[in-house]
């Protein structure tokens, strides 16, 4: 069976479960960026548009990083960091993201201008990228290696959940697009952005960060860098519940069958 089976459901009850938290936090960053970047365009002209367009990139930068960082502290079940604390915990990853992100995006570009395939191909394999950096601790560049170890043998699995969701993403737009037609365009293309975004971006964020703990799991691999001296029982050590590794027989002893200790 392959490991993302079920992952769009896990991912919409997840969604479901803490929509308030998720929208809370995806809709007071773009509020945030749309408000300052519309009133720098005013203040400022081309210069104020210019720096509204870098703040928009590190809104967008941000987001993710504080998207991941968010369902990965629902995963237990109740939230641990508030909508402050969720921003601080995702800020020292921004750097990353934005580095590893504007690289992939112009490598996904060049291959899909040339014969798409390649395009899709790194579209793949590069898509777990965001949370080799923010749950994983990779830096920019090496996040490019740690995402396409990650998809490596499920390449096919994770583009087919990926074309679901973008079928569903675009849907959902279409339906936003078509409530506000009673709006001036250009007030309609800013509000369906802003809640398109708002509504959409926690749920691809859901999938793809449970995407990656599910092909971590698959291939053996930690999700989380373990924290500095873990150990059994400790967040980052070896494992919940269980004894400490010490003395004693090694791993090949035949003495170590059965017994409580690091496999």
């Amino acid at each position: 069976m392959s490991p993302l089976s079920g992952v769009l459901g896990e991912a919409w009850a997840l969604y479901r479960r803490y929509f308030a938290h998720f929208i809370l936090i995806s809709f007071v960053i773009y509020l945030v960026v749309a408000v300052v970047t519309a009133l720098l365009s005013l203040a400022a002209g081309s210069w104020g548009a210019f720096l509204g367009l870098l703040l928009s990139l590190f809104g967008m930068f941000l987001l993710q990083a504080a998207l991941v960082k968010a369902v990965q502290d629902v995963r237990d079940g109740r939230v641990d960091l508030d909508l402050g604390q969720t921003v601080r915990a995702a800020l020292p990853y921004v750097g990353s993201v934005a580095i590893a992100s504007i690289l992939a995006s112009i490598g996904i570009t060049i291959g899909l201008a040339l014969i798409i395939v390649p395009g899709l191909i790194l579209l793949t394999f590069w898509s777990m990228i965001v949370p080799s950096i923010v749950i994983g601790g990779a830096g920019a560049i090496e996040s490019f290696g740690r995402s396409w170890r990650t998809v490596r043998g499920h390449a096919w699995n994770v583009f087919g959940t990926f074309v679901v969701v973008f079928l569903i993403l675009i849907v959902g737009e279409i339906v936003i697009s078509a409530i506000l037609l009673a709006l001036p365009y250009a007030w309609r293309n800013f509000v369906a952005d802003v809640v398109a975004g708002t509504l959409v971006a926690p749920y691809l964020a859901t999938v793809v960060t449970l995407v990656y703990y599910r092909l971590t799991a698959a291939h053996g691999q930690t999700a989380e860098p373990a924290a500095p001296g873990a150990g059994y029982g400790q967040p980052g050590g070896y494992g919940y519940g269980q004894p400490s590794p010490g003395p004693g027989p090694g791993p090949a002893d035949p003495g170590d069958y059965g017994q409580h200790g690091p496999a």
